[in-house]
């Protein structure tokens, strides 16, 4: 087979296969740990309505056994490695525009990469997203506005 990204090679392995299933992949990821590599793949159930729907273990589980054959057939990556099949969690990462557009209207934690207004971390409802820049609506009633490039890490925040 020919030298394929892997995170490449399991978006497209898996398209179909989420799609007949109702799931989607919500993202994907190879990284090195320590020693180890890893081939993350997060799952979410494909949204229809206003009611949510969650990822089971069982979800995980048929994405797992029919990615890892496909992977022991084709056989993608040389070096060893773990799979991890999972839901993205209620804490999800927000990385890709698709993910920032979806959750306009949920309370989110953003990083910034360098400080604004004396600070690199703000809370608050992610009140909107063009496609380039987000705004966030503190608790507080301020607004901001931060492109895709200014934010080190973003995700959704658990508020119980």
């Amino acid at each position: 087979m020919a030298k394929v990204k892997i995170t490449d090679y399991t978006r497209d392995t898996l398209a179909g296969f989420l799609a007949e299933n109702g799931l989607e992949l919500y993202d994907c990821e190879y990284v090195k740990e320590g020693r180890d590599r890893f081939l993350r793949v997060y799952i979410d159930k494909v949204q229809t309505g206003e009611e949510e729907s969650f990822i089971s273990t069982d979800d995980c589980e048929l994405v797992s056994r029919y990615l890892s054959d496909r992977l022991d057939e084709d056989d993608p990556v040389e070096e060893n490695y773990y799979l991890e099949v999972s839901s993205p969690g209620m804490d999800r990462k927000l990385s890709r525009p698709e993910h920032f557009a979806r959750f306009v209207g949920r309370p989110v934690d953003i990083k910034l990469y360098k400080g604004f207004d004396g600070k690199k971390e703000f809370s608050g409802e992610l009140a909107g997203f063009d496609g380039e820049k987000i705004k966030i609506e503190t608790e507080d009633g301020k607004e901001y506005e931060f492109t895709l490039d200014e934010i080190a890490k973003a995700s959704l925040s658990v508020v119980f």
